[in-house]
């Protein structure tokens, strides 16, 4: 990904409500089985979670808040598809973090090593 890519997208306000979303194993599941199966409604994807339907309709909230998810009504039902550009987003911040550690390494190992 280009360096200007990361800049622009890399900020901490920015990315905190996606890690903070991304910090739950259940919505992490929701997240994994949107990505492997495409949009589900909320019914199908309720069917092999082991907490209730309510619960799960807070998790999909907070995920669509962080615009990790986004939804639609198809009738009655609302069916959700994952947004994979704010993961890229999120990606993308943990890149510019791990580069400035790497500097910082460098630069920490250039002055030990330093004769």
């Amino acid at each position: 990904m280009p360096a200007h890519r990361a800049q622009k997208s890399a900020s901490p306000a920015a990315a905190a409500p996606v890690f903070a979303a991304l910090g739950d194993a259940t919505r992490l599941g929701i997240l994994l089985r949107l990505r492997e199966d495409g949009p589900l409604s909320t019914t199908r994807l309720t069917a092999n979670i082991r907490i209730s339907r309510q619960a799960v309709t807070k998790h999909l909230e907070t995920l669509e808040k962080a615009r990790l998810l986004s939804s639609r009504h198809e009738g009655r039902e609302r069916v959700w598809t994952l947004e994979a550009g704010r993961l890229k987003d999120a990606q993308a911040y943990i890149e510019q973090i791990s580069g400035q550690w790497d500097q910082a390494i460098g630069r920490l190992r250039a002055f030990v090593e330093r004769p």
